[in-house]
């Protein structure tokens, strides 16, 4: 327990050191370390690129990597938790990624990237899109599936495209027969996965 843990702060605090001049840290200590967690602050490139911490998340997704808990416990930041059992090798690819974002949050802020339709705001980059005749964006297809080398080898093609993340927590949907069913019929199961009796033992 003891080295699981030692090696869980040591993997928390080699991505500070790679990335702390990329982006801001929050909550360290008198020595400017972290603990198992380091917590990157995505708020300034709001008012900067019109770049928020969605859009980073999203972006990750391009580069391989589902990304950490947003905005918790702050908003507009980014909680990286590597675990005891990363290796160095996963670590240096997060980082590389994360480096490769914060150059293209200087892009759009120094004008080299369109501000609205960039690689940032319009990531994940699905493979229907990528492959479609028509492409619009001004930034190219490769840069958009492959921003980094070693995404060639291992790429993840995200399967859906942006959507409104709020828009599902405050538009509850109920995929569940209207309440009079369960009324008329105790036995109506309330999804398609859920049977209101066992199933039948196989007699094998």
């Amino acid at each position: 327990m003891t080295q699981a843990t030692s090696v869980a702060m040591l993997s928390a605090n080699y991505i500070r050191s790679r990335l702390e001049s990329c982006f801001d840290v929050l909550y360290t200590g008198t020595n400017g370390r972290v603990a198992h967690e380091v917590i990157f602050d995505l708020r300034p490139f709001r008012s900067a690129a019109d770049v928020t911490e969605q859009d980073v998340a999203k972006r990750l997704m391009d580069l391989g990597f589902h990304a950490p808990t947003v905005s918790f416990p702050v908003l507009g930041t980014l909680m990286v938790e590597p675990t005891e059992s990363e290796p160095l090798e996963e670590l240096d690819r997060f980082c590389d990624a994360m480096t490769q974002i914060r150059q293209e949050i200087e892009d759009v802020i120094d004008g080299t990237a369109d501000r609205v339709d960039n690689v940032l705001r319009n990531a994940p980059h699905t493979a229907e899109e990528l492959t479609a005749t028509e492409w619009t964006h001004p930034y190219s297809r490769e840069q958009a599936a492959f921003p980094l080398p070693f995404v060639r080898g291992r790429k993840y093609w995200p399967p859906i495209s942006r959507i409104n993340d709020a828009h599902g927590d405050r538009h509850l949907i109920c995929a569940c027969p209207p309440t009079g069913t369960y009324a008329d019929n105790p036995k109506v199961s309330p999804s398609p996965d859920h049977r209101s009796e066992p199933p039948e033992r196989s007699s094998a």
